[in-house]
């Protein structure tokens, strides 16, 4: 199938050819009708696109933060290979569309194969021939409704939220300021609600449209039209709500609701325009601003958009789609008319040329729409559409090549495993498999898989594949990895090796009913090569040892998929197998038992790990601390030594002579290619893996032995079944 994408980067454009999304369940798959373009969020996007790199650190200031963050984290290499990976991507566009359903997942029954449904969401409702769309991100179209009028549910949805945090009463004067296509549908859900409206826009063309579709007066700024019409409207006082509908980096828009506003008005910020508040205006008149978020709410929460989880209508009457419904009502009744919005329909296979037009000026436009074929051409598979995908220089390998699958391919494992992969001339990547078909395009377009796909089922089926890969979300990993063994690959898995005991349990029955134990999880950090040459330098050790290790996670964004603790576990559950590894490889030793104690609410967590020899690990794993401290120290004492290592930058061992390793200057180098490399060298010459069974699952047992010793408030014994 064909999509829409464009390489932030380096501001391309393309129709790719990109693998059909499944249908998983609780959703839909349709196939697209008409998709319409966003002429203001979507090309400030591409326009930001053709930017140089400075100029996109200019524009978004918060992803440069983040930035900032990662390198005082990971350091600069790690940091940038994480960023380039990021912006040298092919990434989608759109977000609003209507289609016909053409397979319904598991659990869903409010549709049904063949209605046409409107669709949102910038991950869901992209201008692609198909999407997958959760439950709660489509909505069924009135009978009688137009498909070209119902594309235009999603972004009908953000002018109806904008109205709602206005809080409109019959009788209400309102100012609608910019009148593109969010304050033309503005003007409209304000003029059914029985408010009278005036416009602002430079362009005189839009003022006239807002005119005829319900406007009393529209005037370009500075004209003095609309001060003198507010002025004799309301006496004097001023307008009850402004709606701030502009873009642009004009500080005009808020200046001008200030001055127009009556006391105590409330002013509705929906687009992306300047907020420098004047302090006095606003301060003089108590002016109320507000925020209106997107579609409605249950944007932006995983568990109401991916999860399906509704909010009771007693509590919110609004969603983001009762919202969508609502204006797909509105215009089956003729209340909202998009018809006189819609400038220019383009066949999908002219998207690239449109998107051009519509960047360079030369087509004026308030709203575009995307028309597409009724039936797809078959697609055997992914390529892109304008050039032959690029395949990394390879040299021969006399004993053959290791032939590789991936199962995902996200920032991880496109900036920390790919590259080593790709860089080996014994290694043929023969199949990635990812949820997003624009995913595996890009891994394909970036590290030369002969194939992308969607289909799990058929990579961990095909007999040419020697190792998978699997480098998903944590509550996949043990099916996957389950299924991989049987399936006789040799399997790396991304830690964590399983959420429960149950879990590992059934890997290790498969183990056991398919004779396949090529196993390894990536726990990278006993690969570290500064790690290793401390080890070295410390020298075996005798007697029983006590080791500290402080990891300074840090917080987690809101958002994070690592939140999600009841279907991708703890966080500790997710990334302590790390730290248990680690302190085990560097004593030899798997942990006999495990306690665990936190603060209030587990943020911060002690985890005292007691091993066979009386050593004893104590692992302090802390969200409270500064970002500006180091991630990981750790200290190991024993035999009148000491190791002490510094975060993968520099690492000293303390005896009759002081050790210090040189301070690594460009960045930290914690293992990946290393284990990468131990695990495709153990594949291609059949020795043994890179860490035994036993302490892959003894590592995983105590890590997930600490949930349940917070719970019960005793140690627990760890037990690696025979």
């Amino acid at each position: 199938m064909k999509q829409v994408v464009q390489n932030y980067k380096s501001g391309e454009l393309a129709l790719l050819d990109v693998a059909a999304p499944a249908c998983k369940p609780g959703g839909v798959l349709v196939r697209t009708a008409f998709s319409l373009i966003s002429t203001g969020t979507e090309l400030m996007k591409v326009s930001e696109a053709s930017m140089s790199m400075v100029g996109k650190a200019r524009s978004r200031p918060d992803q440069v933060a983040k930035v900032m963050q990662s390198v005082a984290t990971n350091g600069v290499g790690a940091t940038y290979r994480k960023v380039m990976n990021k912006l040298d991507s092919y990434t989608p566009l759109g977000y609003s569309l209507a289609g016909v359903v053409e397979e319904v997942g598991a659990g869903i029954e409010d549709v049904a194969v063949g209605d046409l449904v409107a669709c949102a969401g910038n991950e869901h409702a992209l201008h692609s021939e198909l999407n997958w769309v959760p439950k709660h991100l489509y909505a069924r179209v009135p009978a009688g409704l137009d498909p070209r009028h119902a594309a235009f549910g999603t972004v009908g949805s953000i002018a109806m939220q904008g109205v709602r945090r206005g809080e409109p009463q019959l009788g209400d004067i309102a100012l609608v300021i910019g009148l593109g296509l969010i304050g033309q549908l503005v003007v409209q859900l304000l003029t059914a609600s029985g408010v009278r409206v005036l416009g602002v826009d430079p362009d005189p063309g839009r003022c006239e449209l807002a005119g005829r579709l319900g406007a009393l007066v529209c005037s370009t700024p500075g004209s003095g039209i609309v001060d003198t019409a507010v002025g004799e409207l309301t006496d004097g006082h001023g307008v009850d709500q402004v709606y701030l509908a502009a873009g642009g980096s004009t500080n005009e828009p808020v200046e001008l609701a200030a001055r127009l506003s009556r006391d105590r008005g409330r002013v509705i910020d929906i687009g992306k325009c300047r907020l420098d508040l004047p302090w006095n205006a606003y301060y003089e008149k108590e002016l109320d601003v507000r925020f209106s978020r997107s579609y409605g709410p249950g944007r932006y929460d995983p568990s109401y958009e991916l999860e399906g989880r509704d909010y009771p209508i007693g509590y919110v009457r609004w969603t983001e789609r009762r919202n969508i419904e609502c204006f797909l009502d509105l215009a089956a009744r003729g209340r909202v008319d998009v018809e006189p919005l819609i400038t220019h329909v383009a066949g999908f296979s002219t998207a690239v040329e449109t998107y051009q037009r519509l960047n360079d000026g030369e087509l004026k436009a308030v709203a575009v729409l995307f028309r597409y074929p009724q039936e797809a051409p078959a697609v055997t598979e992914p390529v892109l559409a304008s050039a032959p995908v690029p395949s990394p220089v390879r040299t021969a390998h006399p004993m053959g090549r290791v032939r590789v699958g991936f199962v995902g391919a996200g920032n991880y494992a496109s900036s920390m495993l790919l590259p080593h992969l790709a860089e080996r001339g014994d290694v043929e990547l023969k199949q990635v498999a990812t949820t997003s078909a624009l995913s595996g395009a890009n891994a394909r377009r970036k590290f030369g898989f002969a194939e992308a796909t969607t289909d799990v089922d058929g990579l961990l089926d095909d007999d040419s594949i020697d190792a998978v890969f699997v480098v998903t979300r944590h509550s996949s990993h043990a099916e996957l990895t389950r299924r991989a063994l049987l399936a006789g690959k040799a399997v790396f898995v991304e830690k964590p090796l399983a959420l429960s005991e149950a879990e590992v349990g059934k890997i290790l029955a498969a183990i056991e009913e398919s004779g396949n134990d090529r196993l390894q999880v990536g726990f990278n950090r006993r690969f570290a090569p500064l790690l290793n040459e401390a080890k070295t330098q410390f020298g075996k050790r005798i007697g029983p040892a006590s080791v500290r290790y402080l990891v300074n996670a840090g917080r987690l964004e809101a958002g994070s998929w690592y939140n999600q603790a009841d279907t991708e576990g703890t966080r500790f559950a997710g990334e302590g197998g790390h730290f248990v590894d680690t302190v085990s490889w560097l004593l030899g030793e798997d942990p006999v038992s495990v306690y665990a104690c936190g603060t209030p609410g587990q943020q911060d967590l002690q985890i005292v790990l007691r091993y066979p020899d009386g050593s004893t690990a104590t692992i302090s794993y802390a969200t409270s601390g500064s970002t500006g401290f180091q991630k990981e120290t750790l200290d190991l004492l024993a035999d009148g030594k000491v190791l002490r290592f510094d975060d993968f930058l520099r690492t000293s061992v303390f005896s009759r002579k002081k050790w210090s390793s040189p301070r690594i200057p460009k960045g930290r180098d914690k293992g990946q290619k290393s284990e990468v490399d131990a695990f495709v060298d153990a594949v291609a010459s059949g020795g043994p893996m890179p860490v035994p069974l036993d302490s892959l699952v003894s590592t995983t047992l105590a890590t997930l032995a600490v949930n349940t010793s917070l719970a019960t408030g005793v140690p627990v014994r760890i037990e690696v079944p025979s």
